[in-house]
């Protein structure tokens, strides 16, 4: 869960490393706070996603600063699992996916991790009616842009 949030957001692969270690220490420093009022997945989610968030835009503000060595946009699947036009839908969904903004890209992570509405609708703290409404919109930009 936490690996899928840190590649949606961050395609650079030590940003990606720092993110999840600003996860991991905003789970830790949290803990004491989680009450089980929700699931446990959906207090993880909720402040992963938060912390992604807040670190995406402190990211976004410094990567003028930054000049990309390497460019590998997500980990997709051995190559050697999946046919190659599976395998170039893939990289084309991930590559859409990123060009999304924070909301819409939290909103289809939570969706492809086969979250119910209801699910995301806590985690997001927006209504059933939002997310659904949300989701359908940003399926229609992703289905567009694969045409």
């Amino acid at each position: 869960m936490i690996y899928k949030i840190c590649s949606t957001y961050c395609p650079d692969n030590e940003d990606r490393k720092d993110l999840q270690q600003e996860i991991l220490l905003q789970l830790w420093n949290s803990f004491d706070k989680f009450d089980g009022r929700v699931k446990m997945s959906t207090w993880i989610y909720r402040i992963a996603l938060n912390t992604a968030i807040s670190f995406y835009r402190s990211e976004k503000k410094h990567s003028h600063n930054k000049v990309a060595i390497e460019e590998s946009l997500f980990s997709l699947p051995d190559p050697g699992e999946v046919d190659s036009q599976t395998d170039e839908n893939i990289q084309k969904l991930y590559q859409i996916i990123s060009k999304l903004n924070e909301l819409e890209k939290a909103l289809i992570l939570l969706y492809l991790d086969n979250l119910r509405y209801n699910e995301i609708a806590n985690i997001m703290g927006i209504t059933e009616t939002n997310v659904a409404t949300k989701l359908n919109r940003i399926k229609q930009k992703i289905k567009k842009q694969f045409e």
